[in-house]
This record gives C-alpha cells, structure tokens and sequence, in this order.
C-alpha cells in the first residue's frame, strides 16, 4: 500500500487504505488519526526519521505514532496533518488568516514539514500582521533558519536614509498649506504631523531620525514658507472679510493652527531660535491687522491664538532656551505686552457675557506666561526693567494682568543693592587713593 499511495489515491482519515496511525496527545487525551506512511515519509522529516528508527513498521502493522501537542495549538496540527495530503495551490488555499498560518507554521516546524512551511512563510510575507502576530513571528523566526528572511526582511528597521526620506517628505506635507488637495488631505496631514513627532520622540528607544545639517535646512524651508503663508492670509485678511468673515477668519487659524504645531516639533529639534526670531519680525504687522477698529467684536479665535502662540516664544526666551540680544528682548516685550494686557480682561468680559464664549486664555496659560514675561524681564538690564515696570504700575488700576509684583520687588531689592555695592566701591576707591597720596607724601617726607 505505501507503494502506491499518493495524495491523487490516498485521503486524510480513510480507514481502509491507512497503514499508520498518529495520535495527538493533549491533556492525556489522545485523539487518533488514520494516515499514510507514504505521505507522511515524503512530507514530514521527523516522520521519515521515525520510519527509518523503527525498521520493524510494516504497512500490514498498522502502528501508532504519539505526537506531544500543546492544547493552544491543538487544531493547528490537525489542519497541517490535513494539509500534508494536498497540492501547493490547495494548500494556500487554505491559509485564510495570518494566526491560521502562524499555527500551521509552527506545526510545521515541530513535525519538520518543509513544503508546507515554505507555503505559510510565502503567505505571511505577502499579508499584513498586527502588533500580536508580529511579535509571535518573531519568536518563531530563529527556528526557520535561512528561510525565515523574507519575514525578517519588514520587521528589520530601515536605514538612515530611508528613514531621513520619510521624515522629510512627512514634514513637507504636515506643514502644507495648499487648498487644492484631494479629500484626504487634511486627515494624512493630521496623520504626519503626528508622525514626525513619533519619529522625533525620545522614549525607551532613541529616536528614529537624526537631526542633522540636511533635516534642520528642509525644516527652515518649511518654517519660512508657514510664516510667508501667515503673512500673506493677513494681508488678504481686510479684503476677504468683506466677502466672507468665516472664511478669512478660518485661512489665517488654519496658519496659526500649523505653526502651532510646529512650536511642539521645533524644541525637540533645538530650533525654537528660528520660531521665535521670525514671529518677533512680522508682530508689529500681525497686530496692526489684527488690531484694527473694524475687528473690535471679531476674530476672537484668531486673537486668542495669537496669545497662545507669544505665549510659546516668551517661555522660550524667558527661560534661556532661546537666547537674544537684549535690546529685542525689550522690543519683543514692549509689542506684546500692551496686547496681552488689554485682550486678557476683554476676553474675560466676553466670557462672563457668555458662557458658551469659548476664547478665554485659561488658568495654565495665563500662569505660563506671567512667570515666563516675570523670568524675561529680570534679565533685562535694569534701566530697561525700571520702563517697562513704571509703565505696567501707571496701568494696573485698569489693567491687572499680568501680576509683575515679584519683577518689581526683584527690581527693587537689586537696585538698592547695586547703590550699596556702588557706595561701596566709591569708598574703596576713595581709601585707595588716599592711601597712594600718603604714601607719595611719605616719600617725598
């Protein structure tokens, strides 16, 4: 019979022409199976092996085979035992999910069934895995030895420059500001916005990209265009306000909305300097747009967003992680403070009004940038200090944020301390030379 069975003559379970059987154990429960020694020889080495250990089978002795089974993969090794007796093109068939090949897979490697494991690993590399059947592949990767290289071939990260490339195009497009995309548009930007922040997160791994000389020019690049598109939106913002208030208003927040984003992107990347210095150069016409008579009861949204994003820049230079010269520290200070003075209580005016107003600087923004404005201004030199402080007490009846009292107590106790220290160093100098003059006279004597 072993002769001429085939997988054309012989099927899986048939009784009359089997000459084997196979028993599965699980849980000490055996579960038998009528097969072909034919069959098994030609598909399964550790069949052949045992075929050739124990040289007293015939095809009239009809013996058992045990196969120790995990419970977990019991059905896996009944399907491969079933699959053993079919074509290739039937055999993939049959392989109709990644954990149904996993399994077969792993059957296939205990019981040493090349064919059909060269069939499951072919169906794996052309499907997709989840993060759970990824993570089993892996484990059972050493185990298929050279075969096993089309799998690892997508779970091996890629190299620098492939990873460079996809970090650039994604930063291209997340800072996009074309109108003219397809319907998917604003959700794979959504998506690469979050992704280049992935790509730049230091977590448990290092990140995926290096900032290098090539990935901080193509973000300038990108910076530059945003704030020309910022620019631009606001000149056209008094002409298209006429013909549609919504529309002008949501051009210029899709701006702010990217730059936004951008100010999370930048200090991983140590290049808020850039951010800041460009926002400092166009303020003063940002607010001469923003400011003017005939937006007095709009553009809230736009407003508030303004503050927002100042507030980022102040905390990047009152706390040292952007260094400028002080001279633009003061102009910076002296442009956006008036407007954050005055919007603040309008908008909590706005706010008490209406309890559905929803732009009202809350309490962490307005916490962040009253000790960022506090930190920015007692580094300033102190004539500067004494200005902008003497301007901020003559309006505080009116306008009481931000609270500057720790600044001005800063400001008081180094001034007194510095005439001390003055004081002091006139009289050293003073004992000095009268201690030169009495030596000159005591030569002289």
């Amino acid at each position: 019979m072993e002769q001429h069975c085939s997988t054309e003559t012989c099927s899986f379970g048939d009784q009359l022409t089997s000459d084997v059987i196979v028993c599965l154990n699980k849980d000490r429960m055996p579960e038998r199976f009528h097969l072909h020694s034919a069959i098994l020889r030609k598909q399964s080495n550790y069949f052949a092996k045992w075929f050739s250990e124990n040289l007293t089978f015939t095809s009239e002795s009809n013996c058992c085979i045990d196969v120790n089974c995990p419970v977990s993969e019991y059905e896996h090794y009944i399907k491969l035992l079933k699959l053993l007796y079919l074509s290739e093109e039937f055999v993939s068939d049959l392989l109709d999910s990644v954990k149904s090949a996993i399994g077969v897979l792993q059957a296939s490697v205990a019981l040493e069934c090349g064919e059909v494991a060269r069939i499951c690993i072919q169906y794996l590399e052309s499907v997709s895995w989840d993060e759970n059947e990824e993570e089993k592949i892996i484990e059972l990767a050493p185990r298929l030895g050279p075969e096993a290289a089309p799998l690892l071939a997508r779970i091996h990260p890629a190299d620098t420059s492939a990873t460079k490339n996809v970090f650039l195009s994604a930063i291209r497009f997340a800072t996009t500001v074309t109108t003219s995309c397809p319907p998917f548009a604003d959700e794979l930007k959504i998506s690469a916005q979050e992704q280049v922040e992935y790509m730049l997160l230091e977590d448990d791994d290092s990140a995926l990209i290096t900032v290098d000389d090539d990935v901080m020019s193509e973000v300038k690049i990108c910076l530059a265009k945003m704030f020309t598109s910022l620019e631009i939106a606001m000149k056209e913002l008094p002409s298209r306000f006429d013909q549609s208030p919504e529309t002008a208003e949501q051009k210029v927040l899709n701006c702010l909305a990217d730059l936004e984003w951008i100010t999370n992107v930048l200090p991983k990347m140590e290049m808020m300097q850039d951010f800041v210095s460009i926002w400092n150069q166009i303020s003063s016409h940002i607010l001469s747009v923003a400011c003017e008579e005939k937006y007095s009861s709009s553009l809230w949204a736009i407003k508030l967003k303004l503050i927002e994003l100042t507030g980022k820049a102040l905390d990047a230079v009152g706390y040292g992680t952007v260094v400028l010269p002080a001279s633009t520290r003061v102009q910076f200070l002296n442009t956006w403070l008036p407007y954050i003075r005055t919007m603040k209580p309008i908008l909590d005016s706005k706010s008490l009004d209406d309890e559905a107003f929803p732009y009202k600087m809350d309490s962490d923004l307005c916490q962040n940038i009253e000790g960022a404005i506090t930190s920015l201004l007692s580094a300033l030199p102190s004539n500067d200090q004494a200005d902008i402080l003497a301007e901020w007490i003559k309006m505080t009846e009116q306008l009481k944020y931000p609270d500057l009292t720790e600044a001005f107590e800063v400001w008081c106790y180094r001034t007194k301390a510095a005439k001390r220290r003055i004081l002091i160093l006139k009289i050293f100098k003073a004992t000095v030379l009268l201690i030169d003059q009495s030596s000159k006279l005591a030569r002289r004597l």
